[in-house]
């Protein structure tokens, strides 16, 4: 039996962070439990996953102990791409992460954080090796195609989902193993303490490795807005759009191929059911907060657009921040357009029907967001 409080103590997480995470930890080993479809090797990976993220956790808590100063870095105006999954926001986050003054999460560093990483050996940890030999070794198989539909690398910017779940106010728990008590319990869920572990996360990155800037991304944002700017009140909203009848296929055929190795099988119909209302929900939340709060100003785009002329989507994102578009920044988003083509690793192949789902089906539950973004779809 594996129990929050036993697993918090292993993490050595004590005080306000492990009260603060022991909710979402405990509804999550709840869901865990009640999940009937996992393999053993599925639930053992489901434990590993939640140790490794209370680990990650502790090991910036352990490092900002050591290091006050870390505490008192400055984080101003981070830029969140929301939006829909798979409707551009991996493609312009990593375009706006190929200028030398911006900084994204790398994912080799929000795996292994801790030491804090640093500017002079950013280039050579050899952290980053070690996480591309992990994907090199892991994402073979049938978990090869997830790789043509999401990139994964050390130096490929990480989501906001990955830190977030160190808190364990995230949805990626839900992503891996389905845990729908989990996914109802966060929905409801206060989140501000999630987005303070986030800040301590782009704080603990920041401290021997700043730039101007902070860009960051995840669809998850869209469900807890006010939590996200009670952290960052400061904080800048990109949101990109898609046809929603694309996305459920793309978004649903991803999800088969990252749970297929922890499931005795995947029921399809059920998966894309799950999906077209577990999203949509997070664009609910989303719309109504921004018609409460017609004051903040988000950049809308439309993933066409960013894929017609990436240059020019970057361009909107560098006016709406405030930021510098210098030669320079032309220079890295043009080499990094070039550099990878989006068929980099194979066709990430998928069809609506796969998941005994309808164009109809999807128009009918998203008829709303489809009424407000109609001009970004």
């Amino acid at each position: 039996m594996n129990s929050a409080e036993q697993m918090l103590a292993e993490a050595g997480l004590v005080g306000e962070i492990a009260q603060g995470t022991r909710p979402g930890l405990a509804a999550a080993l709840a869901a865990l439990e009640l999940e009937s479809g996992l393999t053993a090797e599925g639930r053992a990976r489901a434990l590993a996953q939640f140790r490794d993220n209370l680990s990650r956790l502790a090991a910036v808590v352990a490092d900002r102990a050591t290091y006050p100063a870390i505490a008192d870095v400055k984080i101003e105006r981070p830029v969140f791409i929301l939006g829909l999954p798979r409707c551009g926001t991996s493609i312009l986050h990593a375009l706006i992460g190929a200028d030398p003054q911006v900084r994204t999460p790398l994912q080799w560093e929000v795996a292994a954080p801790s030491p804090p990483p640093e500017a002079a050996t950013f280039a050579t940890d050899p952290r980053a090796d070690g996480f591309d030999a992990y994907v090199a070794a892991n994402f073979t198989g049938a978990w090869a195609d997830v790789l043509k539909a999401h990139p994964i690398g050390a130096r490929i910017p990480q989501e906001c989902g990955m830190i977030l779940e160190t808190a364990f106010q995230g949805i990626n728990p839900t992503m891996l193993f389905s845990l729908p008590g989990y996914y109802e319990w966060y929905r409801q869920a206060d989140t501000r303490f999630g987005y303070q572990v986030h800040k301590m996360w782009l704080q603990h990155l920041s401290w021997k490795n700043a730039r101007k800037r902070w860009v960051l991304k995840v669809q998850e944002h869209a469900y807890h807005l006010p939590e996200l700017l009670a952290a960052y009140p400061d904080a800048v909203l990109v949101q990109p759009h898609r046809d929603p009848v694309t996305v459920m296929a793309s978004i649903s055929r991803l999800i088969e191929v990252i749970r297929c190795v922890s499931f005795e099988a995947i029921d399809r119909a059920a998966l894309g059911q799950e999906l077209l209302h577990l999203w949509h929900d997070g664009q609910v939340a989303s719309m109504a907060w921004r018609k409460a709060n017609p004051q903040v100003q988000v950049l809308d785009l439309r993933f066409k657009d960013i894929v017609a002329d990436p240059l020019a989507a970057v361009r909107q994102v560098y006016v709406h921040a405030d930021m510098d578009f210098s030669d320079q920044t032309h220079a890295a988003v043009s080499n990094w357009w070039a550099a990878n083509p989006s068929d980099k690793h194979g066709q990430h192949k998928y069809e609506l029907a796969d998941y005994g789902l309808t164009r109809e089906q999807v128009e009918d539950v998203y008829s709303d967001y489809i009424e407000t973004y109609g001009d970004f779809i």
